[in-house]
C-alpha cells in the first residue's frame, strides 16, 4: 500500500480569494514505512502573500520570487501523488487549494480524486478523540510526537510529523498499561524510532534434518492424543 503524506502552505486562507498555494511538502510510505521519498517544491504563486499567513510560516514575497509557478510543477507532482492514498490533515483545505490551482491552468487535469484517494487525519482524531483539540500540534502531544523544531509552519516537516502521527494514531494500542493516564487526561505515548533503510537483509536460519524429524514427530504425536492436528491437514 502506497501513501503520500502531504502539507500545503498558501498565501492565505481562501482559493475563492484568488489565494494560492507556495509551498507542498509529502512524504512517501509503504505498506506503513518510511520510504525515505519525499516532494518538496516552493512556488510562485504570482501574487501577494498576505501578512498573517507570512506569520504562520515564514514565508516572504521575496522568498518566492524566483520560484517556479504551480503549471511548471504540476507534472512532477502529479507523478508522485498518482495512485497514492493522500493522507492529509484537514483535507478539505490542502485538496481545495490544489483543485483550484489545477483548474486555473485550464489544461483539463481535473480534480485531486482523479489521481489518488484520500484520507483526511482531522476527521479521523475527531471520532477517535471527541470534544478533544485535534490541531496536529495537540496530536503530537497526545501521541508524544516531537514537533520541537516547529517554531513556524512548513509543508514538509509538517508532512514528516504527520506521518509519524498517522502512524501513532493508526496502530493500535499505544500502551500496556491500562492506567496508564496523564494528568492531563491524555492515553499513554508511544515514541516512533526510526530504524535506516539501509540495513542488511535478515539471515534465515532454516531447520535441520533432526530438528524436521522431531517436528514431525511431535505432530503426529499430537494427532494421536486429540484426534485433530490442524498442522497435519
Amino acid at each position: 500500500m502506497r501513501q503520500v503524506v502531504l502539507d500545503t502552505e498558501t498565501t492565505g486562507i481562501e482559493p475563492s480569494q484568488g489565494h494560492r498555494i507556495i509551498e507542498i511538502g509529502c512524504v512517501e510510505l509503504e505498506n506503513r514505512r518510511f520510504t525515505g521519498k519525499t516532494y518538496h517544491q516552493y512556488i510562485n504563486p504570482e501574487r501577494e502573500i498576505e501578512a498573517e499567513a507570512i506569520s504562520i510560516h515564514g514565508i516572504t514575497n521575496q522568498f518566492v520570487e524566483d520560484k517556479p509557478v504551480f503549471a511548471a510543477i504540476a507534472p512532477e507532482f502529479l507523478d508522485f501523488i498518482r495512485g497514492a492514498e493522500l493522507v492529509i490533515h484537514n483535507a478539505p483545505f490542502d485538496v481545495g487549494f490544489l483543485n483550484h490551482e489545477f483548474a486555473l491552468m485550464n489544461s483539463g487535469l481535473g480534480v485531486v480524486k482523479d489521481y489518488s484517494g484520500v484520507l483526511d487525519t482531522l476527521a479521523m482524531a475527531r471520532k477517535r478523540h471527541p470534544g478533544q483539540r485535534n490541531s496536529l500540534d495537540a496530536l503530537c502531544k497526545r501521541y508524544g510526537v516531537d514537533n520541537s523544531k516547529r517554531d513556524l509552519h512548513g509543508a514538509l516537516l509538517d508532512a514528516e510529523i504527520l506521518a509519524d502521527v498517522y502512524l501513532l494514531m493508526t496502530g493500535g494500542q499505544i500502551s500496556l498499561s491500562l492506567s496508564d493516564e496523564q494528568e492531563d487526561g491524555e492515553t499513554g505515548r508511544a515514541r516512533i524510532q526510526r530504524l535506516s533503510t539501509v540495513r542488511p537483509k535478515l539471515k534465515v536460519i532454516k531447520a535441520s534434518e533432526e530438528e524436521l524429524k522431531s517436528h514431525q514427530e511431535q505432530l503426529e504425536n499430537i494427532q494421536k492424543n486429540s484426534g485433530d492436528c490442524v498442522w497435519l491437514q
